[in-house]
């Protein structure tokens, strides 16, 4: 696979600028999510003060609202729903990444062969490396397939967990390089933003839906009141189309951006740029050779769609789909080649 790098051309990768420029991005997606949240809460108070007074204007009321001389109940109301569904997340999402799958736990005294015996070594020496404070839980996946993935929200709930394919596949570089792209989601908590991220993205969802439906079916005996409840329903309706579009692209563009830190991690980490790459070409290969196997073998293991983002490559990019919603039309990681560059191995 060495010889697959050799049609790249290769330069220097500054992976501090990579880690650095990514996690501003980050930042302003996060941020961008809390913001259209509250938009939503501030909306939801708007609507619900428009009963209330149902001949003051949109504007006296929003004015009213952000100077607090109208109390805001949804927005309070919205931010302890936001809090409970995280924790609430935060506490199963370790338990919902493995559901479907044919797995066991690897720890140093019941590693059955000296391959298992690797893969917790080598998880171990990137543990080190990354000076995380508890090592992550090992699972070995029953799969054919090559592919990897983290878990959990902090460091003492990390997890990863890797498919006998890849473990069997790859030499011990390159399985080092995966196990160090992981660690480094771990230790960028990369878990907890996507998962803030997710949680929010699906509650403005369900919200909006609330509000329209309330909306529709909550008539006024107001004439003077119809054309206010009218611009209401008009925005209500313009959002509930629009805002689920903005979410996926924006969790799409958070998962992508979260790929390149953890790629750009595995090379703080190893000091070395060629292993990562090796592995990834070795898998796309994998995914492409093995398309119709493979096809059936992910659409037959329920919960896929939620470990589809946490793996350390999609197999939509090698034509490897499942249906469901739109966002399946969509990779959640950046293109290989694109990888590849940010890496230092530019295709002619």
């Amino acid at each position: 696979m060495a010889d697959a790098l050799r049609q790249f051309t290769y330069t220097a990768a500054d992976w501090r600028a990579t880690l650095a420029r990514n996690n501003r991005r980050t930042m302003i997606v996060i941020g961008i999510f809390i913001l259209i949240y509250l938009a939503l809460g501030l909306l939801v108070d708007l609507y619900m003060s428009s009963r209330l007074y149902p001949y003051a204007l949109p504007s006296q009321l929003f004015y009213a609202l952000i100077t607090l001389k109208i109390t805001p109940l949804a927005t309070p109301a919205m931010l302890i729903i936001a809090v409970i569904s995280l924790l609430v997340t935060f506490s199963f999402h370790d338990k919902l990444m493995l559901l479907g799958t044919e797995y066991h736990e690897i720890t140093p005294t019941n590693a059955q062969t000296a391959a298992e015996q690797q893969l917790y070594n080598v998880v171990e020496e990137m543990k080190i490396a990354a000076s995380l404070h508890y090592m992550p839980r090992v699972f070995l996946i029953e799969a054919d397939y090559m592919n990897a993935f983290a878990s959990g929200y902090s460091e003492k709930s990390a997890m990863v967990a890797i498919t006998r394919g890849l473990a069997e596949k790859l030499n011990r570089a390159e399985l080092q390089a995966v196990m160090a792209h992981e660690i480094s989601h771990i230790r960028h908590m990369d878990i907890k933003l996507t998962l803030i991220a997710s949680v929010l993205a699906n509650l403005t969802v369900m919200i909006l839906d609330i509000l329209f439906y309330q909306a529709i079916f909550s008539g006024r005996s107001r004439d003077n009141d119809r054309n206010s409840s009218n611009a209401f329903l008009l925005i209500i309706m313009v959002l509930r189309y629009v805002l689920p579009i903005i979410n996926m692209l924006l969790l799409l563009y958070l998962s992508r951006t979260r790929e390149y830190m953890a790629d750009a991690g595995c090379v703080e980490l190893t000091r070395d740029n060629h292993p990562l790459a090796t592995a990834l070409l070795k898998i796309e290969q994998d995914h492409t050779e093995g398309q119709a196997a493979y096809s059936a073998a992910y659409q037959q293991t329920s919960h896929e769609n939620v470990r589809r983002e946490a793996y350390i490559f999609d197999p939509i990019q090698a034509g490897i789909e499942r249906t469901g919603s739109i966002s399946d039309l969509f990779s959640t990681h950046p293109d290989i080649k694109d990888r590849l560059a940010a890496l230092g191995f530019k295709a002619p």
